[in-house]
């Protein structure tokens, strides 16, 4: 496999086109200020180790717990849901049942029975992967389970798997993928965050595939010799947060920084990231900062954040329950067990930054069909809140 040195030099060169403007370093934000205004309800409780959620057409709300569980919420009710024909999962650490999307042409159609799309870790602690699986859910099981996609080198150990889900407006779907761990953590030869530089591997990127899995037409790396025909961004280390505005199409990111150095991107086709020879944080052990603050050809977070709240859930913010907070980010916290908001003007630039705290750790962060933010509680009984006018 190739040196980081070398690994250097092909990052740099693939990703000349970013421009040749100088990047400007960021300064970290610590904490934003309070923001006012709301109070959270109750909406479901004693969720399994919640992970992912997402809307049937009829309200409903189907949510993941990572140890692989499902469950149907209504109102207050909630239901365990079977998932048949689900492949080996693989629950340590950071692994197990993990994100969820419906198909958005069955969102329109209260009748049918939705197309259901799962990411989970699957396999064993020496040899695991991230897979995107579908299936169809009936009104009382998910059933017809298949694998669409599984990424490429399999790795060991429980940590970064990625997985979040997100639609684009032209109806193919990314997935986020981690670099695959922490040194002292190898993928092959390499450091596995080495992965994220490396165009052979699909560990540190965000994906871009076809509603069957393949890799979308029109890829921009995908005529790039050695390079992964799915991969539509990369130098990415655990992406935990995507979402993609309706109304201008662009694709956010939150993504995990080592000690420090959380970031929010602007996401955009066949661009470099950075990381590992890019970023704000400091390596877990040693202290020492991880590659630079600014590299040449290496496209500059929009957002970043030290020290890390552990960013977790993302959403384009287009409801009428906030007024004033149409158009701005919303980011899941883990460490801060807050939600950052994000607000933005129409070009995309940032305007302000404040918090919610909600007092718990925040997987997910989603906005219901009734315009309101809701938000899962990390706990091994989890809560599902809904953000509403105080």
């Amino acid at each position: 496999m190739p040196s980081i040195k070398r690994l250097t030099i092909i990052a740099l060169a693939a990703s000349a086109f970013a421009g040749s403007a100088a990047a400007q370093e960021l300064a970290p934000v610590d904490q934003p200020p309070a923001a006012k205004g709301w109070k959270t309800e109750t909406v479901a409780e004693d969720l399994p180790q919640p992970w992912g959620m997402a809307w049937l057409p009829d309200g409903r709300i189907l949510v993941t717990g990572k140890e692989g569980t499902l469950h149907l919420v209504s109102g207050k009710a909630r239901q365990a849901i079977p998932i048949e024909g689900l492949p080996q999962l693989f629950t340590g650490g950071q692994g197990g049942l993990l994100d969820i999307v419906l198909h958005p042409a069955d969102m329109s159609n209260p009748q049918a029975n939705p197309r259901v799309y799962l990411t989970m870790a699957s396999g064993s602690g020496s040899e695991n992967r991230t897979l995107l699986v579908q299936g169809i859910f009936d009104g009382k099981r998910v059933h017809g389970l298949r694998t669409l996609f599984s990424v490429t080198p399999g790795k060991s150990g429980g940590q970064h798997f990625g997985s979040r889900l997100a639609w684009m407006k032209d109806g193919t779907l990314l997935m986020s993928i981690g670099d695959g761990g922490n040194p002292p953590q190898r993928v092959g030869s390499m450091l596995a965050r080495e992965q994220a530089q490396n165009l052979g591997s699909h560990h540190g990127s965000i994906l871009r595939l076809t509603a069957e899995g393949k890799a979308a037409p029109g890829n921009p790396l995908a005529g790039k010799q050695g390079a992964l025909p799915e991969i539509w961004s990369y130098g990415h280390r655990n992406v935990q947060g995507l979402a993609v505005d309706p109304v201008s199409g662009r694709v956010w990111a939150s993504e995990h920084g080592p000690r420090g150095g959380d970031e929010i991107n602007l996401v955009e086709g066949g661009k470099n990231y950075g990381w590992p020879l890019q970023s704000y944080g400091l390596d877990y052990k040693t202290r020492e900062p991880v590659g630079m603050k600014v590299v040449p050809g290496m496209v500059q977070p929009l957002v970043v954040w030290t020290p890390s709240p552990a960013p977790s859930g993302l959403v384009v913010y287009t409801g009428k329950a906030f007024p004033q907070w149409q158009g701005s980010l919303f980011s899941g916290s883990l460490a801060g067990q807050d939600i950052r908001r994000v607000a933005l003007d129409a070009q995309g630039k940032i305007l302000k930054q404040e918090k919610l705290d909600i007092g718990k750790r925040v997987r997910d962060v989603r906005q219901g069909p009734d315009g309101h933010l809701y938000a899962l509680t990390d706990e091994a009984k989890g809560k599902l809140l809904r953000i509403v006018p105080q």
